[in-house]
Formats: structure tokens, sequence, C-alpha cells
């Protein structure tokens, strides 16, 4: 039953971020909230939609920063 609820916690959330983190991959985005579900509840945190959310943005922002530059052709 549990499984259940994470997993309707998690597809509004990952559908949220797909559309703002286009240079992520789907994949990526769905194991970032997964993570972070899963984070939460072994830290004994209440893992609410809004709390996961912001958490999860936090680490895919980290991803997209710490990318290396494109190279330039020349």
């Amino acid at each position: 039953m549990l499984a259940l609820a994470t997993r309707f916690l998690r597809e509004p959330v990952s559908l949220r971020l797909a559309e703002e983190f286009l240079t992520v991959p789907v994949d990526t985005i769905d194991r970032c909230v997964a993570d972070v579900c899963a984070c939460a509840q072994h830290l004994g945190v209440a893992a609410t939609p809004e709390i996961v959310e912001r958490i999860a943005r936090e680490h895919l922002l980290a991803i997209v920063n710490s990318a290396p530059p494109p190279r330039n052709s020349r």
C-alpha cells in the first residue's frame, strides 16, 4: 500500500519537474524524485508533494548547473 501511495505522490511531481527541466532525461527526473521520497521516508520526514518537489528541484538544478559547457567548434 505504501508503494502505491508513493507512486501517486511521485508522478505529479515528476511531470511538473519534467516540464521545467527539458534538458534532463525523464528517467533521471523520475529517479531523483524517487530518491528524495526514499530519503524523506528513511529520515522520518513527511514526504509531502511540496517538500519532495522542492528538494528534487534543487538536486536537478545542481545536475544542470554542473554540466560542462558546450564545446566551441572551430
